[in-house]
């Protein structure tokens, strides 16, 4: 191949791009749609803030603990607490894992377990694990408390996590009574 056919197969491509970039430029000025200055339709979305000291999101509306729990089932609480099992132990005096151990977590406080390294954002947070903090951390860890190294997914159906906060519950020297 001399240099004469490179010079053309060159110019063809640069040509091409050419013509692409001049008919893109055409077709937006022919083609030219303006926004409305008024939506038609608005979307309301509901809000959450964020609590400034401890990152924690807080729902407008109150959650009915009792009814959500009421959906759950210890059985079910112990297939789902598998996929836990990877990172936390449930065994009275059960080791550390990657997470914390998990046995009688119903109303300790938020990372006081002495032997585990916690976030910053768990080690400060400071309030009891609840049903409604559990529920709540159990939706999505991260977006519930920023900061946390904790990177599961979350449960998203009410009755997985209450059958798992059951079963968590039943885990302990002295279950707390259900709401």
């Amino acid at each position: 191949m001399d240099s004469f056919e490179l010079n053309k197969i060159i110019a063809a491509i640069l040509m091409v791009t050419l013509l692409v970039i001049g008919l893109k430029k055409i077709a937006d000025s022919v083609f030219h749609v303006n926004k409305p200055e008024k939506p038609a339709y608005v979307v309301e979305v509901k809000k959450q803030s964020t609590a400034s000291t401890s990152g924690a999101i807080e729902t407008e509306e109150k959650i009915d603990i009792a009814s959500i729990m009421a959906t759950g089932d210890l059985a079910e609480g112990k297939k789902i607490f598998k996929k836990c099992a990877a990172c936390h132990s449930i065994n009275k005096n059960g080791k550390n894992k990657i997470g914390p151990a998990l046995y009688d977590i119903v109303g300790r406080t938020v990372g006081s377990a002495s032997d585990y390294k916690y976030s910053k954002a768990l080690a400060e947070y400071g309030k009891i694990w609840t049903f409604e903090e559990l529920n709540g951390f159990l939706i999505k860890p991260a977006a519930y408390l920023k900061g946390t190294k904790m990177a599961y997914a979350g449960l998203k159906k009410e009755a997985d996590r209450a059958s798992v906060i059951k079963y968590l519950n039943q885990n302990s020297d002295n279950p707390k009574p259900l709401p």
